[in-house]
């Protein structure tokens, strides 16, 4: 066990110089898992840097598997969305390879929020998490067993990019 820390702690210290977000014209790509109640699926999300502490971008989800019961097309799978993240990473200071992001985000299908974390082992590789709600719902009235999908608390990992 203490040979595995060791090599972990090695690693880490070598691969300093990533950081998890620069600020302005910072070019991050990230794909991963969607995992929600009734579907999982891909996510996608681009985000540009405005700012020492913000960002713009998109983010799209396609929900491929869908359970059994629900029938969904293909309107009801994908999702985009237009994004604003406030990056707060050097503002806590834990470390620069990584990133926490609140943010608001306005979709197909409804207005919500994120929030997430991503942490960079190398300066064009790493890891993120991200967690998204809605806050308003477009068609809140009666929603249809397909509706709920990206209509609800989602959940997404993956691997995140400097571009």
């Amino acid at each position: 066990m203490r040979k595995i820390v060791f090599a972990i702690a090695i690693l880490c210290t070598t691969l300093a110089g990533a950081q998890a977000f620069i600020g302005n014209m910072d070019n991050k790509f990230q794909v991963g898992a969607n995992i929600q109640d009734g579907a999982t699926g891909i996510f996608v999300s681009y985000d540009y840097g405005l700012g020492e502490n913000m960002s713009i971008g998109v983010v799209s989800g396609y929900a491929l598997s869908v359970h059994d019961g629900i029938d969904a097309n293909f309107g009801d799978r994908i999702d985009l969305k237009a994004r604003f993240n406030a990056h707060l990473g050097n503002i806590i200071n834990i470390d620069e390879n990584f990133d926490i992001y609140p943010g608001l985000n306005l979709g197909l299908k409804n207005f919500g929020g994120h929030i997430g974390a991503r942490y960079f082992f190398s300066q064009g590789f790493g890891i993120f998490t991200e967690a998204a709600f809605p806050i308003a719902k477009f068609n809140a009235n009666d929603l249809k067993p397909a509706e709920y999908i990206h209509n609800q608390f989602v959940f997404n990992i993956g691997a995140a990019f400097n571009l």
